[in-house]
């Protein structure tokens, strides 16, 4: 049985992934719209997560694109969404 929480994470995916096929035609978007549908049908897949973030933070400018039509992605990357503490 799957809990509330799981059900509206996939539910928040699935929103994401419309908003940014409907909004932003950039192919660049391509590979991270891929993986936030592999990461619908299985949201705690860790492998995932962190191939969604990889992709995030390689995005550059289309960062902000996402953000303009899905402003709490953030809260799909499960750590600091810029990369601003991670260990040099």
């Amino acid at each position: 049985m799957s809990n509330i929480t799981d059900d509206m994470k996939v539910e928040y995916i699935d929103n994401a992934i419309q908003k940014l096929n409907t909004y932003a035609k950039e192919d660049s978007l391509k590979d991270l719209i891929s993986i936030l549908e592999a990461l619908k049908q299985d949201p705690h897949n860790e492998s995932l997560s962190a191939k969604l973030t990889d992709t995030w933070r390689n995005l550059g400018v289309y960062q902000g694109t996402v953000l303009t039509y899905v402003p709490d992605f953030y809260t799909l990357i499960p750590d600091d969404i810029f990369g601003d503490n991670l260990k040099k």
